[in-house]
């Protein structure tokens, strides 16, 4: 399936404005323990509606092998991506979002999850980078946030190590480039600090 010559720049002015949100979002951020999740769903329901969640949210998109190219591997769903993306923080990758241990998300715990996806931090700390839109998916519900954690760690794993992070001005072997902000959309306020640490 050949990708529309329009629809990979689209993808990127959209995911451009979202990296751009993130360099500067001061989203107010709040977790909840799964014990105390607001929910009545039972577990069964909680992994469908992650599924519903991950689907409408574009997961799939950057985090499963071929899904900006409009031929995602299913097999594969969100293993994590070796097409980087390429801007002021230097080139990220999309994470192993499956409950592999080794190479995803199995040494998270669900509250771990919803912690990364409300406060832009991984487990250890380290800053999720753009083109993530952390910022957004910070709304969730806990109802919400929590079923998109209970799929996540529902799904087969698979290995696979993404790329490492390259630092700003090393030359990426294959990302999306975002060009320098015309003085329009140019941040008005600096990135936090961590943000350019990976």
């Amino acid at each position: 399936m050949k990708l529309s010559s329009l629809a990979l720049p689209a993808a990127a002015t959209l995911v451009l404005a979202v990296a751009l949100a993130s360099c500067s979002s001061n989203t107010k951020t709040t977790t909840s323990s799964d014990s105390t999740a607001t929910s009545a769903m039972t577990p069964e329901e909680k992994v469908a509606r992650g599924k519903y969640m991950v689907s409408v949210l574009g997961c799939n998109d950057c985090h499963t092998p071929g899904g900006l190219y409009g031929a995602p591997d299913m097999n594969r769903m969100l293993s994590g991506s070796e097409l980087g993306w390429t801007g002021p923080w230097g080139t990220s990758y999309p994470a192993n979002l499956t409950p592999d241990p080794a190479t995803g998300l199995g040494n998270y715990t669900d509250d771990d999850i919803v912690t990364a996806l409300r406060t832009g931090h991984k487990k250890d700390g380290a800053p999720i980078l753009p083109p993530m839109p952390w910022p957004i998916y910070a709304n969730l519900t806990d109802d919400d946030a929590y079923s998109v954690a209970a799929f996540l760690k529902s799904i087969p794993p698979v290995v696979h190590a993404a790329p490492k992070i390259l630092p700003p001005g090393t030359k990426a072997p294959a990302a999306l480039v975002f060009p320098p902000p015309p003085a329009w959309d140019a941040p008005r306020n600096a990135p936090p600090a961590d943000s350019t640490k990976g």
